[in-house]
């Protein structure tokens, strides 16, 4: 006899590099699910509410053109010091927040894991989805300081390697998760880094010229710098808009293939994790 339902077979991945990208389709409702939750719960019962997305960055680089600008004096090469500022905020805080919010996958829901089924994969690709979106919204507002610069200053000079945003957006997202989930692989067992990790990416953020132009940096020194594979990709969304700093195609293929390498390795560890993670959170 017929029968109305639909059965689907739950099976042991073969591999620890496999994704299952169909299955994840097939849970696409679910994805959007989680995307709008996790937009809508940032803010939730706050007074200003979703203003809390523009306001943030706007007090973040206030109090950076004030320590480091006026205090530290601290040159931004010309650039006007708030466009300076928040265009490393930007684009700093996509990349951020996504490890930050997907370091925590295996234990911020082990509840919902141990009750019913669906790739856990899902997860932390909607984190990555969801602060996409808050990136969009902090772009606006670093865009409208950026036009009026662009209109009345004739120092600010965006160029054609603004092309390459949507690029570089992507390899920052592949970036971030490729770390977060290793890192959440890794919290199962030592809760410890769930204190650290807030820590290590303000150090990194220090690491990264996000606050300082490259050219503050004495030559002998810049290598390092620019080994953090993030900086690559500051320096090239802040060259594209103002004209100002450097911009290194090599440094950007840099960035792609460790952001590849990375995620590989972090899609092996998060399946092999997967397998194992309830009985140790």
């Amino acid at each position: 006899m017929d029968t109305p339902f639909k059965i689907s077979t739950i099976t042991p991945r073969k591999s620890l590099f496999e994704l299952k990208l169909n299955e994840v389709w097939s849970y696409r409702d679910l994805f959007v699910l989680f995307v709008k939750r996790d937009i809508t719960v940032t803010y939730k019962q706050t007074v200003l509410g979703p203003l809390w997305f523009f306001i943030q960055p706007l007090l973040t680089t206030l109090m950076f053109m004030l320590v480091f600008g006026k205090i530290a004096g601290i040159p931004t090469d010309g650039v006007p010091s708030i466009l300076f500022y928040m265009g490393g905020i930007t684009i700093w805080n996509y990349f951020s927040d996504c490890l930050r919010l997907t370091s925590d996958t295996f234990v911020k829901n082990s509840g919902l894991f141990g009750k019913i089924y669906f790739p856990r994969i899902v997860t932390p690709l909607s984190v990555v989805a969801s602060n996409l979106v808050k990136f969009g919204i902090q772009l606006i507002l670093f865009l409208g300081v950026f036009f009026y610069y662009y209109f009345t200053t004739t120092k600010i000079q965006p160029n054609i390697t603004l092309l390459l945003l949507p690029v570089n957006i992507i390899i920052l997202a592949i970036m971030a998760l490729g770390f977060g989930l290793i890192i959440s692989a890794m919290t199962t067992k030592y809760r410890d880094l769930t204190f650290l990790i807030q820590f290590g990416i303000q150090l990194w953020m220090y690491i990264t010229p996000v606050i300082y132009p490259i050219s503050q940096i004495p030559e002998k020194y810049r290598w390092a710098i620019m080994a953090n594979p993030v900086s690559s990709i500051v320096e090239s969304f802040k060259y594209g808009f103002t004209g100002s700093g450097s911009f290194s195609l090599r440094g950007i293929v840099y960035s792609a293939i460790f952001s590849i390498v990375l995620f590989l390795i972090s899609v092996a560890v998060f399946n092999r994790t997967e397998k194992t993670f309830m009985d140790t959170v």
